[in-house]
């Protein structure tokens, strides 16, 4: 998932100052993430694991009341269509969406757990990890059909 970050930074970094720092927050989120299974149990998790829910709730704010709109108006500035195709990507991350904010209430605040909710926890962790992995690849998509749909009217003006 990492990598898969590294590369998106690198195939879409300096479209706008906006996706920069929205693909920035996205490598924290997953380094966060990553590192979230070895915390200890106790106050180092729940510091962790407040950490990751606050970049989580940034990364799904910027990219649903900032990036996806910028997107989808550079795009209609075009009018060729892409704008459309964009739009049948962004129910595809809905879901993602409602996984994250499941987790947040569940976990955010995680002090004290018991084995049972250690197991639960560690279940909604992995279920989150595929639902992110998904949509980062469906973001990346959004970013390619309006980007690469106007790189070429974008450097000819």
């Amino acid at each position: 998932m990492l990598e898969k970050c590294r590369n998106a930074k690198e195939r879409w970094g300096g479209v706008s100052k906006i996706i920069d720092q929205w693909l920035e927050q996205r490598q924290q989120l997953i380094s966060t993430f990553i590192n979230l299974p070895e915390a200890r149990v106790g106050e180092e998790l729940n510091l962790e694991l407040d950490k990751f829910c606050s970049l989580l709730m940034d990364y799904l704010s910027s990219g649903h009341f900032e990036v996806y709109e910028q997107l989808l108006r550079e795009g209609s500035d075009f009018a060729d269509g892409s704008v459309e195709k964009a739009q049948l990507l962004l129910p595809k991350i809905q879901p993602s969406t409602d996984v994250a904010l499941d987790f947040n209430d569940s976990f955010n605040g995680f002090d004290l757990p018991t084995l049972s909710e250690l197991r639960e926890f560690t279940a909604a962790l992995s279920h989150l990890g595929e639902e992110l992995e998904e949509r980062f690849e469906i973001e990346d998509q959004l970013i390619e059909v309006l980007h690469n749909a106007h790189r070429s009217q974008v450097t000819e003006a």
